[in-house]
């Protein structure tokens, strides 16, 4: 738990920075100075609207701009960052970065990367990042097709590869032989990547899962986890407090979690031009839970289990982190998107291996290993699952090549 101490002097920061949340702490009955954590309201999507988004634009010294759109609207949003904020989270990445190299040290050290990771706070930092560790650095735009990726990948040789998982996914199925672009290490950002997924694609790379590193963030608050083989869970990054809070306790119009899933709320200590005290991420997380590490308490998760909001009636209860785990059982090179639309749950999956008497066979693991897909259902609130083949040139629902994630 955060010292109150240390809570009242980042709060008196926060609402000077922040004079709308000053506002809505006074509205409240709240008092910065003797606040207890526990009554600072959750930061939701709807008041971070009032108190964050509806803001005039900002004019700092030496800010930073990033452009985001909500989940629902689409509306594009302004999200800042001050020059201490882009320390802290270049700070953060290079922190898990080195640590993680470190701990799977190599016969010849990793000495180019090749950052492929579309646009955003990810993107504009990583060539920098990876320089200050050492390594040489070139990037590509995710706009370029994805054979472009592949030839800029086979003449430039990186060891270290830094990626989002669907824009792997076109890499490998490109590739002749992926494992020939002679990549050792992946370091994955952004979307869903399940135990069994990972595994798979590190076979196809020619690599051990070890050598894939997955990270967790958000533009609102920054480098938030990366994923420790050691420990088997996501470690938070240091600087934030992180609480697994019951679904219900956002809005009754959201289906309860599984006893070990909670929605993921996070206090930064560190982040200065977002309000992170309290901020509700939507995301569902398993086991939240503090170990030691290097002896010092850290908290951890298990996975991302899922997200919830309202744009996906019981989405909250579809993992695709489950989904993805159960399908690469049975096909280890599967790209998979889903798709919920009128209760009905379809499965996309395009995979040389795939064959017709699979899709059965899939339909009945995901039902019968999925608890919670297979009681919605049993109790008629989801309609019986479509598992569709699709053929290598064909495009996903959606059409769209960063979207490993579910959609409507």
């Amino acid at each position: 738990m955060i010292p109150p101490s240390t809570l009242h002097r980042h709060l008196a920061r926060m609402a000077q920075l922040h004079p709308r949340y000053a506002e809505l702490l006074t509205e409240l009955g709240i008092t910065i100075h003797t606040a207890s954590f526990t009554e600072l309201p959750l930061l939701t999507s709807q008041r971070l609207e009032s108190i964050y988004y509806g803001q005039e634009a900002r004019s700092d010294a030496g800010l930073t701009v990033y452009r985001t759109s909500g989940t629902s609207t689409g509306i594009s949003r302004a999200i800042y960052y001050s020059p201490e904020d882009e320390v802290h989270y270049q700070h953060a990445k290079k922190i898990s970065y080195r640590e993680w190299l470190q701990a799977t040290p190599m016969q010849t050290p990793i000495s180019k990367a090749f950052a492929d990771v579309g646009t955003g706070h990810a993107a504009s930092t990583a060539v920098d990042i990876f320089s200050e560790l050492g390594l040489q650095t070139e990037s590509i735009s995710f706009a370029e097709p994805i054979p472009v990726h592949v030839e800029r990948l086979a003449a430039y040789r990186p060891d270290l590869l830094y990626t989002m998982p669907s824009i792997l996914e076109g890499i490998a199925r490109e590739a002749d032989d992926p494992a020939s672009l002679g990549i050792r290490k992946i370091i994955l950002v952004g979307e869903v990547a399940s135990p069994a997924w990972q595994a798979n694609m590190a076979a196809r790379f020619g690599m051990n899962t070890l050598d894939i590193l997955d990270t967790y963030g958000s533009i609102e608050v920054g480098a938030i986890a990366a994923y420790s083989h050691q420990h088997n869970a996501y470690l938070l990054s240091e600087g934030l407090y992180a609480e697994s809070l019951p679904s219900q306790q956002l809005g009754a119009e959201f289906e309860p979690l599984a006893a070990d899933e909670g929605v993921l709320v996070l206090t930064s200590l560190r982040r200065t031009l977002f309000p992170v005290i309290r901020y509700v991420t939507y995301d569902v997380i398993r086991d939240l839970h503090t170990i030691e590490v290097d002896g010092k308490p850290r908290q951890a998760f298990r996975c991302i289990a899922s997200r919830i909001g309202t744009e996906l009636k019981h989405g909250e209860k579809i993992s695709l982190y489950d989904i993805e785990n159960v399908v690469h059982a049975f096909v280890q090179d599967a790209e998979l998107r889903v798709r919920v639309r009128d209760n009905k749950l379809a499965v996309y999956i395009r995979s040389s291996l795939l064959r017709d008497e699979h899709l059965p066979a899939i339909r009945h693991s995901i039902e019968h290993k999925i608890p919670a897909i297979g009681q919605m259902i049993a109790g008629r609130m989801l309609e019986p699952i479509e598992v569709i083949r699709l053929a290598n040139h064909e495009s996903w629902a959606q059409g769209s090549v960063k979207s490993k994630k579910l959609f409507s």
